[in-house]
């Protein structure tokens, strides 16, 4: 692996693989109270720009049940937030920690902080992309689907981060995807360029029983994502019908499984139903950020 991960784009279907059986042999671990202080004194930084719930307990307990300890920082614990330029932040804090976490608005920061810094950093979310997310979806539905070969993944709405990083790590592992979303709202300029890479294997479209037919792993994510509740009006207007109910389940194959990175609104991107019927895949993906996100520490942070 590179020393970093920016991006789901940084990562090999092999490194994928790798960090998906560490993950399950970590969670493996956990489960039977076997532990592995893998990073035994190690420091995380983790940078919120953005607030969390999922992304700030999962990294926390995480480098804890590895043996590290982890350092919350916001922009209003750090120099960063009164003008300190970046890359002076970074060299400072490469020379405390172990590893940096950040959960930001912009891609090019969390590509500059890398750029800069001499440990190793993990994109927690931007506006752009969510690795750590997919790689616990990944995880998910190589545990309740047994591989990826042969399978179909659709997302159903908005073109956003988690839209850009399922089509690239879907992709990536070998399923066909397709997305369904308004036309004004598609995914970035790049991933679409990307997706050019796999040839029969991409299908975009406004219309989503189409890009649901047959398939076995449904996503979703809320219609306004944090940073854009300005728009949430509008986009509840755009994306009225942009939604997992039993219409889109019924096209499926009997088997569907349905993915949500939460939280979720019911009754908006998916139904009560539908999400209920499902919370158990969905809550094990939740579950899942903790050993994903574990193996991406261990493979970056560890001591040769």
């Amino acid at each position: 692996m590179k020393k970093d991960l920016t991006k789901m784009a940084d990562l090999s279907a092999e490194e994928i693989n790798e960090l998906l059986d560490l993950a399950a042999k970590l969670k493996y671990e956990r489960k039977n109270g076997i532990e592995h202080h893998i990073l035994k004194g190690q420091s995380l930084g983790m940078i919120f720009q953005k607030s969390s719930t999922r992304t700030r307990v999962s990294f926390e307990t995480g480098i804890y049940q590895l043996g590290g300890q982890a350092l919350f920082l916001s922009p209003r614990d750090l120099q960063i937030g009164r003008g300190e330029p970046l890359e002076d932040t970074a060299r400072v804090l490469s020379r405390y920690l172990d590893g940096i976490m950040i959960r930001t608005f912009a891609q090019k920061e969390v590509e500059d902080l890398a750029k800069w810094c001499t440990c190793p950093v993990i994109n927690g979310l931007t506006d752009y992309c969510h690795p750590c997310q997919i790689l616990a979806d990944l995880l998910t539905i190589r545990e309740f689907k047994g591989g990826f070969n042969g399978l179909k993944m659709t997302y159903i709405g908005d073109g956003n981060n988690m839209a850009n990083s399922l089509i690239v790590g879907g992709l990536t592992m070998g399923m066909d995807v397709a997305i369904a979303c308004p036309n004004a709202y598609q995914p970035d300029p790049t991933v679409l360029e990307f997706t050019k890479k796999y040839p029969g294997k991409f299908t975009m479209t406004d219309n989503i029983l189409e890009a649901a037919q047959n398939s076995d792993v449904l996503f979703t994510d809320v219609w306004a994502s944090m940073g854009q509740e300005e728009e949430a009006a509008e986009r509840r207007k755009v994306f009225t019908g942009y939604q997992i109910n039993d219409a889109v389940i019924d096209v499926c194959h009997k088997d569907v499984m349905v993915q949500h990175c939460l939280p979720a609104h019911r009754g908006e991107e998916i139904t009560a139903e539908v999400f209920e019927a499902h919370a158990n895949e969905i809550f094990e993906e939740a579950e899942n950020r903790l050993h994903a996100q574990k193996a991406v520490m261990v493979k970056l942070m560890k001591k040769a």
